[in-house]
């Protein structure tokens, strides 16, 4: 092979090895952007949730009701999916502890 020839093929290599870089670039760009896609959306719903949560707490401010605070996870692992014993206790059993 001559140098110019050997020459001309190492530049399309190098040419081929750049184009791999920018696609997977490119590749792990729209990974990030989906990623904080769904961030945002969880955020949202979160928020959203939360808001739900405040106006079912002004629902039980009668008095002798208070709420008893559960984790996400904790209701995830229960068998059954909210029994009201999970959802409110009498405040008198609150105040005696």
């Amino acid at each position: 092979m001559c140098s110019e020839t050997t020459s001309l093929l190492l530049n399309l290599l190098g040419i081929t090895m750049l184009l791999a870089i920018l696609f997977r670039l490119s590749s792990t760009f729209t990974l990030i952007a989906n990623t904080q896609r769904e961030l945002r959306r969880a955020i949202y719903h979160l928020s959203e949730a939360r808001r739900a949560d405040a106006s079912i707490d002004s629902v039980f401010e009668a008095p002798g009701i208070a709420l008893v605070s559960r984790s996400v996870h904790s209701r995830a692992v229960t068998e059954h999916p909210i029994n009201l014993d999970d959802v409110v206790r009498p405040v008198a059993a609150k105040q005696v502890a």
